[in-house]
């Protein structure tokens, strides 16, 4: 098999690694537009299963370490395509350069708006944490027409939980990062079977830009941020069946 694109790459994965993976409501993905996918996070393989399920490449945003350490770096800027953060006190200008760049070419972006939390603290399959606001702030600042932000719920059905590495370790790497600071492994989750449950996109419309502003602007990017928590969280219970 050609591995030519993440797409590719994702696909050989999931079937390297004999994961079943069942699709919900693919009618609702927009076409011919901007979109920026977020999704619940609690596993290495989570990019993968997105872009597999959407049918398209997705550029993620990851965290500054996957950047700095050898192998993986290879693995997930070069052939995956996603993007590292830079640093903390850069990483937010960072975000939205980048990403307003890929969004105005029509790349799909992903975002994970749990953080790195759910990565390193093992979390039930049907639980999603709280969400970080910086994709709203990113939706309703780009300067990118037909833009929508596309929820995504991914469902483990049957998995295995294992561990990875000495959470400890990737401090050489962001010591910058609280979490890594703490004893303990990073948690390594498998999906065996995954459903994947497309939620109904939201267009980011002129009346939003104009509303992003002044005294306004807090509560909107609250009100886009909680529309999302939810629609996932609704999206997992039905997956969690």
């Amino acid at each position: 098999m050609s591995l030519n694109s993440p797409l590719d790459i994702s696909r050989y994965c999931l079937a390297s690694l004999s994961t079943q993976m069942f699709r919900y409501y693919e009618d609702r993905i927009p076409r011919d537009a901007s979109v920026l996918v977020v999704s619940n996070h609690r596993s290495f393989m989570d990019a993968l299963v997105l872009m597999a399920a959407v049918s398209s490449p997705i550029r993620f945003a990851c965290h500054h370490y996957m950047g700095q350490v050898p192998v993986m770096r290879e693995i997930v800027t070069g052939q995956l395509g996603c993007f590292p953060l830079e640093e903390t006190q850069n990483r937010q200008q960072s975000f939205f350069v980048q990403s307003q760049l890929l969004l105005q070419s029509k790349q799909m972006v992903g975002v994970f708006p749990e953080g790195t939390q759910p990565m390193v603290k093992f979390t039930q399959p049907n639980q999603v944490g709280e969400f970080q606001r910086g994709f709203a702030h990113l939706a309703l600042r780009a300067d990118v027409p037909d833009l929508a932000i596309l929820p995504i719920a991914i469902a483990s059905l049957e998995e295995v939980n294992t561990a990875a590495f000495p959470l400890r370790l990737l401090s050489l790497f962001d010591p910058s990062e609280p979490l890594f600071n703490q004893p303990g492994w990073h948690p390594l989750v498998i999906y065996r079977r995954v459903a994947v449950l497309i939620g109904r996109p939201y267009w980011i419309k002129p009346q939003l830009h104009q509303q992003y502003q002044g005294k306004q602007a807090k509560s909107v990017v609250n009100e886009l941020t909680e529309h999302c928590h939810d629609e996932i969280a609704k999206l997992l219970r039905q997956g969690c069946y």
